[in-house]
């Protein structure tokens, strides 16, 4: 029930009043009020408010149609608002504050004063002339940059005598190469000029050329005024999942010693042991992700999964036994827990305005009713909107979040060691150590910030370093290897990278280069993954980090053990993983397979001091090609594996792809 009722509006009137639709001024500061409170239906009765003051609340966006065409001034202060765009609603507003937001910047300052033009005082300052440069000057600088981006670049691209498909595509292309190559003004400022140039080329396609699109492109989804979070029942979330069948006849299997499609060097001639054949089988193709639970969905991305530990203390000491066969996988709107036996989605969990892009186990023992303690598995599911959901799976109750970073987080971990410590990476270019704390009878709970990392680059994928995971964290980015002492008793909250990793490129080294997998295979040799065309090495963590020495940003040479062969793809963002305990290394390609390394007979070499780099690219014990499935009678479209993981016995693997299906193989 809202705690915003009629009562409560004539109540808090200044003066109080008699009807909605007298009142001029209205306070409604210190209620504890979220988004979801605010009723568009009570609020469209205020016809002439002026004055509205939601200060020290909890609001964290507007909704798109609280209707108050007379509004004037609005106080927001202390709230934990993350966008300003909703408050074009009020066109005739003169003066608005919103000190106190953690989340919005002076992007967002620059925002409202293009977007009011009747704005005169902005957190209590005068901004018109300001304002009138932000509307006019900078408009006109943004709008010729644009044009000429298009008369340079695009224009001879486009026929005269052009298709709907050509236009759609000249379309998509010039937004991407506009937003990324037109540049104005201050680095400060680059997330309100993408914002800017992104509408002005919009408008500059539609009105100047005519190319206003008319297509099945799926529209952005519009927020809703509260999100919308559910938890579906077994028997509901199996009725969510398409049938998925395959063709045997037709399902191929590819031997290590069979062409794989890809280039191979005359060099690579297989052992017996690499060619070893692991008869993994599929036993089931799930499609549990759907957007609207749509039998249609062949768009929503899966993106991450990983094995549920098991509660047993003891079990969970041997790395074979500390999981069970359930796993859960996100993408989407939606996080599902399935059963890998079986193929039955256990439970299910949706926010209607989420993308989901990373999940992550820890094991808390809370306090339950009768005050004896338990151990329970919480899973943090996070994503697009930079919050963290903390689930309690168990209870089926997602029974808090933490509001991490104002820009999406593409990955999450857990500090094995500290079952509280959960990093979160985010596209801020920071990645931050939370303390979660531990729910208590009611759920409630403390978060706190203990660590900001600030990474030169977008961090795309995070590793603890296993022999001192409280110490050292790894991260790939978009621009090179990084790594971080995060050592909590040295003082400083804010701390720049500690190292940066340089690896071969063609007849050099260098550290520039987008780096989307990353994992170690035991503790000392970390797999990395870069974007460079076919390139997987294997390198010794200890052996580089050890040639650094003292010093903070030294950039050191990746001591490299062995190379990879994988596909010959320059697509990004097709992960790898690894199975410790079996001495695998698991990455998809962009065919639908999967590519598995078996190098348990090279580990122990590795791990001499003096242990030298394999020769030769090490080629796949096998790869797993992709069967030919029929969904509703249909092939789906073309697949991509984003990410492939093995619980750590190594029986089940995991595939999740570009097209909303879940593969899960077992090995025989």
């Amino acid at each position: 029930m809202s705690k915003i009722t009629t009562e409560l509006l004539l109540e808090r009137a200044v003066p109080r009043s008699t009807r909605l639709r007298k009142i001029e001024t209205l306070n409604l500061s210190k209620l504890q009020l979220k988004t979801g409170d605010l009723d568009p239906r009570l609020f469209s009765r205020l016809r002439h408010l002026q004055k509205l003051d939601l200060s020290d609340n909890l609001l964290d966006k507007f909704p798109n149609s609280l209707t108050l065409p007379d509004l004037r001034v609005l106080n927001c202060n202390n709230n934990q608002l993350e966008d300003v765009t909703a408050l074009k609603q009020f066109p005739l507003l003169e003066e608005l504050t919103y000190e106190n937001n953690v989340y919005l910047t002076l992007n967002d300052d620059y925002k409202v004063m293009f977007l009011l033009e009747n704005l005169r005082l902005l957190n209590g300052k005068d901004i018109t002339k300001l304002a009138n440069h932000v509307r006019h000057v900078n408009s006109r600088k943004l709008t010729s940059k644009v044009t000429a981006h298009w008369e340079k670049f695009f224009r001879d691209q486009l026929p005269e005598k052009h298709t709907a498909e050509q236009v759609k595509s000249i379309r998509k292309k010039f937004l991407k190469s506009v937003q990324t190559n037109v540049v104005y003004g201050p680095s400060s400022l680059s997330e309100f000029t993408r914002w800017r140039v992104k509408m002005i080329a919009e408008e500059f396609l539609s009105y100047s050329l005519g190319l206003e699109l008319n297509s099945d492109t799926e529209p952005e989804e519009k927020a809703e005024e509260n999100e919308e979070e559910s938890t579906e029942s077994p028997r509901e979330a199996a009725e969510d999942v398409a049938q998925v069948t395959v063709t045997p006849s037709k399902r191929k299997r590819n031997h290590s010693k069979s062409g794989t499609g890809s280039k191979r060097s005359k060099s690579q001639a297989n052992t017996e042991e690499e060619a070893e054949d692991v008869s993994a089988e599929p036993l089931h193709f799930l499609q549990c992700h759907s957007k609207g639970n749509s039998r249609e969905d062949f768009k929503t991305q899966l993106w991450s999964c990983v094995f549920e530990p098991v509660l047993d203390s003891g079990a969970r000491k041997d790395p074979i036994v500390s999981s069970s066969r359930t796993v859960a996988t996100c993408g989407g709107e939606s996080v599902c827990l399935i059963d890998c036996e079986t193929g039955t989605v256990l439970k299910k969990y949706k926010v209607a305005t989420e993308e989901f892009f990373s999940v992550a186990w820890t094991t808390l023992t809370m306090v339950i009713s009768d005050s004896r303690k338990k151990a329970h598995n919480i899973l943090a599911a996070a994503g697009r909107r930079g919050i963290v959901k903390l689930i309690h799976v168990a209870a089926d109750f997602c029974y808090g979040e933490i509001k991490a970073h104002k820009k999406p987080i593409a990955t999450v971990c857990f500090s094995p060691t500290q079952e509280t410590h959960l990093f979160t990476a985010s596209y801020d270019k920071r990645i931050a150590l939370w303390d979660i704390g531990i729910p208590d009878c009611d759920y409630n709970f403390k978060a706190s910030q203990l660590l900001v990392l600030e990474a030169a680059s977008i961090p795309l994928r995070i590793a603890l370093v296993p022999t001192c995971p409280e110490q050292y964290l790894l991260a790939g980015c978009e621009g090179g290897c990084f790594a971080w002492n995060i050592k909590l008793d040295k003082g400083e909250k804010s701390r720049p990278f500690e190292a940066i990793f340089q690896f071969p490129d063609d007849e050099s080294m260098t550290t520039s280069h987008r780096v989307d997998g990353l994992a170690f295979l035991n503790d000392d040799v970390v797999v990395s993954k870069s974007s460079k065309p076919g390139c997987i090495y294997l390198w010794s963590w200890s052996r580089s980090f050890d040639a650094k020495g003292k010093g903070c940003q030294r950039t050191v040479s990746a001591v490299i053990l062995a190379e990879l062969e994988w596909s010959t793809t320059d697509m990004s963002y097709l992960t790898l993983s690894t199975c410790p305990a079996k001495g695998y290394v698991f990455c998809g390609d962009e065919k639908g397979s999967v590519w598995m390394y078996n190098l348990s007979s090279y580990t122990t070499a590795w791990g001499s001091p003096k242990g030298k780099r394999s020769e030769r690219r090490i080629s796949p014990a096998q790869i797993l090609q992709w069967p030919e499935l029929r969904v509703n009678g249909e092939q789906p479209p073309e697949i991509l594996v984003n990410n492939v993981v093995s619980d750590p016995a190594f029986t089940y693997l995991v595939v999740l792809t570009s097209v909303n299906i879940t593969a899960i193989w077992k090995k025989s």
